[in-house]
């Protein structure tokens, strides 16, 4: 049997820490403007790194030996020393982007009980936030040899939304190892010969020499492409290719391809029966969520806002039918984008993961009701505008039948300018907008103030789908986006 008595040891390595008295070390933060004292045996003790900077140092005329830490806040080192004293990391009315900082500290500083502790807590309770910062995060996080935890979280994330890094800006920057993670996914959702050229175009981007014409370059060019991209291309799916891809894509290149290989990427296209030398790697699975049948259990993605009728519904409105579609015959498959409850209610959020998807509905929960509304927009959201309308004459906004709710109303567009994208300093605020309908946040979270709006009047829309007794202003509990894409036979 043994007694525990941590608080009272916590408490008195605390005293001693806040005592000042006998102190042989002092660390310098802040660039040299602040600096805290301590002792190197709990120093030691609690962390490599202080052991290893301390047996480095020779100690000034007073016996005590000075670390400089210049690019560590104040703020961030006092909780560190806190935590390797006393055992106790005080968070309460933290920022997140405060909690993200201490875990990067406690990880130099080779505390990996906290740094763990809180990559985990940023992954359980800061998912909206991590998404919100999503591409900062990515390439720091990937520059890193720790981190687990949040690489397996922002890849999860990445593979069902390969747009954040394929298309992004600074996608060519990327490191080595983070695209060969990416390419190694069986689940990454993009089509094979899409990653191809992600993987050539980042190639060639890593080297300024090669000519801008590939009718110019010489056997060495190819080579050099060859040896940048030698960890890229053993994780191309080549025998999943068609005929028509192999050629407009993989032959142009084939130099870069050991011979071996080209050959039986030649052969399988001719003979695919017959076996080759080359290993074949599995295809990638495309997860596709699609409107269950009357057979099946509805699935979570559309059992907390919209039910089949509605998506017959929509599906109604989108091609103008005079008869509603039945559940039966509804032409449109709905691939869930977005999900509120998942991937956060930082408008940013929305922007990020809906960026360059066309035919899109976006699906609001108001708090409170049995509200249901949304809107249509058949073009592409784009998050790299400076701030535009967009004309067409199919988008449409509207409400739901549900619950309280009698009857579903469709708002058809009467300006042809009833989709604005915002610009990029806007996104941080604002939402999907659909000019008499828009979801807009103070404080960059959709559920937590009642700023997202619906007009009891129509500027852009025929009629108002509110009720005119209801606030213009109102808060949501969730939302969702759907892509909304035609079924093939």
């Amino acid at each position: 049997m043994s007694l525990n008595f941590f608080d009272k040891l916590s408490q008195n390595f605390i005293e001693l820490l806040n005592d000042g008295d006998d102190y042989n070390v002092i660390i310098e933060v802040e660039n040299k403007e602040k600096s805290f004292t301590a002792h190197s045996n709990i120093l030691k003790f609690r962390s490599s790194y202080f052991r290893r900077e301390l047996e480095n140092i020779q100690p000034n005329e007073n016996n005590i030996k000075i670390i400089i830490k210049s690019s560590i806040s104040a703020q961030i080192f006092n909780v560190i020393l806190q935590y390797i004293y006393g055992g106790i990391v005080d968070l309460k009315n933290c920022e997140t982007r405060f909690i993200y900082d201490l875990m990067l500290a406690a990880d130099e500083f080779e505390l990996e009980e906290l740094s763990n502790k809180l990559e985990t807590l940023l992954i359980e309770t800061k998912g909206s936030w991590l998404r919100t910062h999503f591409s900062f995060i990515y390439h720091f996080i990937f520059n890193r040899n720790d981190f687990k935890k949040l690489k397996n979280f922002c890849n999860d994330i990445v593979v069902k939304y390969p747009n954040l890094i394929f298309d992004a800006e600074d996608f060519n920057s990327l490191k080595e190892s983070t695209l060969v993670s990416l390419l190694k996914r069986n689940d990454l959702q993009i089509e094979e010969v899409k990653i191809w050229d992600y993987v050539i175009k980042w190639g060639i981007a890593q080297t300024f020499t090669l000519p801008t014409n590939l009718d110019d370059w010489t056997k060495e060019n190819f080579l050099t492409l060859k040896t940048t991209l030698q960890q890229c291309l053993p994780h191309i799916r080549y025998f999943h290719l068609s005929g028509i891809e192999v050629l407009d894509k993989i032959k142009p290149y084939k130099k870069i391809l050991d011979k071996q290989l080209w050959n039986d990427i030649d052969q399988h296209l001719i003979a695919p029966e017959r076996p080759v030398k080359s290993t074949i790697l599995p295809p990638r699975s495309v997860l596709v969520t699609e409107l269950p049948t009357r057979a099946e259990e509805p699935r979570e993605s559309f059992s907390t806002i919209i039910s089949e009728e509605h998506a017959a519904e929509i599906s109604t409105w989108i091609d103008r039918k005079t008869t509603a579609y039945t559940l039966t015959n509804i032409p449109y498959k709905f691939e869930l984008i977005l999900r509120g409850t998942q991937d956060g209610f930082a408008p940013q959020t929305f922007w990020n993961m809906c960026h360059g998807h066309t035919c899109t509905v976006v699906l609001v929960k108001v708090k409170g009701t049995d509200e249901i509304i949304g809107g249509y927009n058949p073009l592409a959201w784009d998050k790299n505008t400076i701030g535009k309308w967009m004309e067409t004459k199919d988008s449409f906004i509207f409400s739901l039948k549900n619950g309280n709710i009698p009857k579903s109303i469709l708002s058809r567009v009467k300006s042809h300018y009833g989709i604005f994208n915002r610009s990029k300093n806007d996104q941080i605020k604002w939402g999907p907008f659909f000019g008499d309908f828009g979801m807009y946040s103070e404080k960059s979270d959709l559920t937590l103030d009642d700023s997202c709006f619906c007009r009891s009047y129509g500027n852009n829309y025929e009629n108002p789908i509110r009720s005119s007794s209801s606030s213009e202003f109102f808060s949501i509990i969730n939302y969702k986006v759907f892509k909304i894409v035609r079924k093939t036979i």
